[in-house]
């Protein structure tokens, strides 16, 4: 099973319409064609459709005006501009400010990867209609991502048995069964998209992204960029330092980290939001009714999964409520602290027997919807994910890593260690050790990192603005818990964020907000 997606700062709703469907395909030839000065034909957002998620067609935002949907085309392989295209689905609000006082586009990128930015930000765009009041907001499908010839493995039955198997295998025999189904899954990949996948680096999507900003009109790129989201703009920024325009990352990626690094650190950092969700949970005035103290609390968390890699109990009808799907569901609830409460009553039910509440967060994790249906986003996290790290691991690797994860971790460092071999086998090599990101002569980019974040450890956000360089990163921080730092409503960093974004003011470097 793949390790978690570089997690997003969606909340569960948007995580609920991530998106599925592929649209348009590679094939069109453009030679001889600017694609720079190709003009977006933008149209009322559908809805979508049941494999993006179902339900209606985004709201009409304050004052009536609509969330509008745009198609751009982009080389296949930036290495052959005037090759084949893809298709690349686009959202976006119109500033509700006066012309005079627009200063462009706002790109966002949720994370992920593999996160839809088509259906994210209007599910979030009243969050930044103060940003809405100087910038059109702006989103998007990254390629290998929803609309955007999103990547597709295996069908929505097999990734229902993908999802549930034993991510960590105890005997020989259960690591084969681990092995063959992740190179299954992989060669899956391989078949239904095979022409996309050497295709969905983040350095073709930071490409994109260059190409967008000119289709739209702008001299500069204006930016918001979550979790992975910073990765990306991190790339961008070192690929086109100086089309920088005003830059904020929130939920920061360490970008000088590989691979396992990263699993380590995340695994580091979910074990640190438990910690703090079981200290949250047993100061209450009332009784926490999954454990009297911090240690009881994850003791019994760490019982429960171990009983469920040989008794599963009932979940989501016909399938049960297994060890992996357990904490995979344990995971998701640790993305924000206004998800602590489903985690409570969650935990509570599964020691009465009932997996259901666990089952629905692992599923929302997954991308699978009510009907059954998956969202491509792990099929575009895993592409994504190996296409960018040149790692391959082995059985052998994860073995001996198996004690410093552990030791990390009781509850996620098994399951962490072994989402390591999401990349085995895979079709395409991939490109690097770790991302990079010197921008030098980038204008400044303001980093947010969480003190408290599980996802993106706080880390990762010092790392990423001394990786930027001098004059460019601008490192701030949030004392809080969950992913990201913005969407939590703190006033604090949403008004250094506003101020910068709107006005042009950049934040005292070391700014603390609590």
């Amino acid at each position: 099973m793949p390790n978690p997606p570089r997690p997003r700062a969606a909340a569960l709703a948007a995580i609920a319409v991530l998106v599925t469907s592929a649209l348009a395909a590679c094939g069109s030839e453009s030679k001889d064609v600017d694609l720079t000065s190709q003009s977006l034909s933008w149209k009322d957002c559908p809805a979508p459709s049941e494999s993006e998620g179902g339900g209606a067609a985004p709201s009409p935002l304050p004052g009536g005006a609509t969330w509008q949907c745009a198609t751009m085309k982009a080389p296949l392989d930036w290495a052959k501009p005037k090759g084949d295209t893809i298709d690349l689905a686009l959202v976006r609000a119109r500033t509700s400010g006066p012309a005079d006082r627009r200063i462009g586009s706002l790109v966002f990128n949720f994370g992920g990867p593999g996160g839809s930015g088509v259906t994210t930000l209007p599910a979030f765009g009243s969050e930044y209609a103060k940003l809405r009041t100087r910038y059109d907001l702006v989103s998007f499908d990254p390629r290998g991502v929803g609309r955007s010839d999103g990547v597709k493995c295996e069908n929505d039955a097999q990734l229902d048995q993908y999802f549930q198997q034993d991510s960590t295998p105890d005997d020989s025999a259960e690591t084969k069964k681990l092995v063959d189904n992740v190179t299954r899954f992989n060669n899956a990949c391989e078949k239904n998209s095979g022409k996309t996948l050497p295709h969905v680096a983040t350095t073709d999507a930071a490409r994109d992204m260059d190409l967008m900003r000119q289709v739209l009109g702008d001299d500069k790129l204006y930016y918001f960029g979550i979790s992975y989201g910073t990765e990306l703009g991190g790339v961008y920024a070192h690929l086109f330092p100086k089309n920088v325009g005003r830059a904020v990352f929130d939920g920061v990626v360490d970008p000088t980290q590989n691979s396992e690094q990263s699993a380590l650190g995340q695994t580091k950092g979910f074990q640190l939001a438990l910690d703090n969700y079981a200290k949250d949970c047993t100061s209450k005035v009332t009784e926490c009714p999954v454990g009297a103290t911090p240690d009881e609390v994850e003791a019994k968390i760490a019982k429960l999964l171990k009983n469920l890699e040989t008794k599963p109990i009932p979940g989501s009808f016909p399938r049960k409520l297994t060890q992996t799907a357990a904490t995979n569901g344990i995971a998701q609830s640790l993305y924000s602290k206004d998800f602590w409460e489903y985690l409570t009553e969650g935990l509570a039910q599964a020691y009465q027997g009932d997996g259901k509440i666990l089952m629905l967060l692992s599923d929302s994790m997954n991308g699978r919807n009510d009907d059954g249906t998956y969202s491509n986003i792990q099929a575009a996290n895993v592409a994504v994910n190996c296409a960018d790290d040149k790692a391959r691991h082995t059985v052998a690797d994860v073995r001996a890593k198996l004690p410093q994860f552990r030791a990390a971790s009781p509850v996620f460092g098994d399951y962490m260690a072994w989402g390591m071999l999401s990349c085995t086998h895979w079709a395409v090599p991939g490109a690097a050790n770790h991302p990079v990101v010197s921008a030098a002569g980038s204008a400044p980019i303001v980093v947010v990192g969480n003190t408290g974040d599980p996802a993106t450890p706080y880390g990762g956000a010092k790392k990423m603005a001394d990786a930027l360089g001098k004059g460019v990163g601008v490192e701030v921080t949030y004392q809080g818990q969950g992913h990201g730092a913005y969407d939590s409503g703190n006033k604090c960093v949403q008004g250094v964020v506003d101020t910068y974004l709107l006005n042009g003011t950049v934040p005292k470097a070391g700014t603390v907000c609590k």
